[in-house]
């Protein structure tokens, strides 16, 4: 480990099983960056699911520093927490308008993603006293059919064009389904199809890429991207590199080193035997703690891996809910012993391939981070 991260874990208290360190400097370099890569079109920045799990609380106040100016959150109550924290930002709402909630989102000063014709409706109700309704963003559905306004939907509002103008329409947005993969056809459709269904509606700026659909080339960035992933390091697009760097390392204390005989079982089910005499570390790092079940492995099938002062060491046996075992016979110099520091996350174990070796992808190993390791945040001048 470097200096910086000595000097970081030196301000773990000794109780802590666990510390999550966030280089927020490097946050706020990876939304720089992506600014840059996508100028003149505007970067925004997406911290839904507390950020990623990083921690918004943290994570907006730097991004804010850094220049954004745009925030997208997925819930209301999200909402409410960037608007605290980003007072002169734009904050959009992913999901829309559940039922009876447009009065309280026009009061709180964040604007929704309108995805139904029920939203239009519900927003525009708003209307009062010859008064427009606040501007709404509307997300229209090109073809991933998941949220977004259906090209029915649209073809009904050219029927019923006083649901649009009780409002103004500050963003139109889709979300693209294949971003990860440069080449795949549904990329370029779904491009064609945002350009043929926002003609029909409002002019106003336009947004469809995400960290990865910012990678596709200017095509793709219209007025605004959106990136969130990417922000936190990353790097899904197996072909291709986004211009940023690690955000977030998660380390653990080993808390026993012992000798297992040859033949000894490892873990719940005894779903591990050690062929030959091994050394193993158990470690204070669980499922609860967001360590992947999957990440268990048997003597059939291989599992996760910690890194130790740069080495990989292989989870053997069961996850547990606090405890991973891992084989540490082959790291002698120096020897593992208990209080030392294993990373789950760093340098030597990115985020992509914790997801891989779980089955899993990277965002679900970020937004999976459990709450009883101790957060460090690095970098917070500004």
């Amino acid at each position: 480990m470097d200096e910086a991260v000595e000097a970081a874990l030196a301000q773990v208290p000794p109780a802590a099983t666990g510390a999550i360190l966030v280089d927020l400097a490097q946050l706020r370099a990876n939304w720089k960056g992506l600014a840059q890569h996508v100028a003149p079109s505007e970067c925004g920045a997406v911290v839904k699911a507390d950020a990623y799990g990083v921690g918004a609380e943290r994570v907006i106040p730097a991004l804010l520093a850094a220049g954004c100016r745009s925030f997208f959150v997925a819930t209301f109550d999200e909402a409410l927490l960037a608007r605290r924290l980003a007072p002169g930002a734009t904050v959009y709402v992913l999901d829309g308008l559940l039922p009876g909630i447009a009065a309280d989102v026009a009061a709180a000063n964040v604007t929704p993603v309108l995805t139904t014709l029920e939203d239009i409706a519900a927003w525009g109700s708003l209307a009062h006293n010859a008064r427009s309704a606040p501007p709404a963003a509307l997300h229209i559905d090109t073809g991933l059919h998941r949220l977004g306004l259906s090209e029915a939907d649209l073809a009904e509002l050219q029927h019923r064009p006083d649901l649009m103008q009780r409002f103004d329409t500050s963003l139109v947005m889709s979300h693209l389904a294949c971003a990860d993969e440069a080449g795949h056809p549904m990329n370029r459709e779904q491009r064609a199809n945002f350009d043929r269904l926002r003609a029909g509606l409002p002019t106003a700026r336009a947004s469809l890429a995400a960290s990865d659909g910012l990678m596709l080339g200017p095509d793709f960035h219209y007025d605004l991207v959106r990136p969130g992933y990417a922000l936190y390091g990353g790097q899904a697009a197996r072909l291709r590199v986004t211009p940023v760097g690690a955000v977030v390392r998660a380390c653990a204390r080993i808390l026993q080193v012992q000798d297992v005989s040859p033949g000894g079982s490892i873990g719940y089910s005894a779903s591990y035997r050690a062929s030959t005499k091994r050394r193993i570390a158990t470690i204070a790092a669980g499922y609860a703690d967001g360590v992947f079940r999957h990440a268990s492995a048997t003597n059939e099938t291989p599992g996760g891996m910690v890194a130790y002062r740069g080495t990989r060491a292989p989870i053997v046996g069961r996850v547990s809910m606090d405890l991973i075992t891992v084989d540490v016979t082959d790291l002698t110099e120096p020897a593992p012993k208990k209080g030392d520091w294993v990373d789950l996350i760093g340098p030597d174990l990115p985020i992509e391939a914790v997801g891989s070796a779980a089955r899993s992808i990277g965002y679900e190993v970020l937004t999976r981070l459990g709450q009883r390791f101790h957060r460090v945040y690095l970098g917070q001048d500004t």
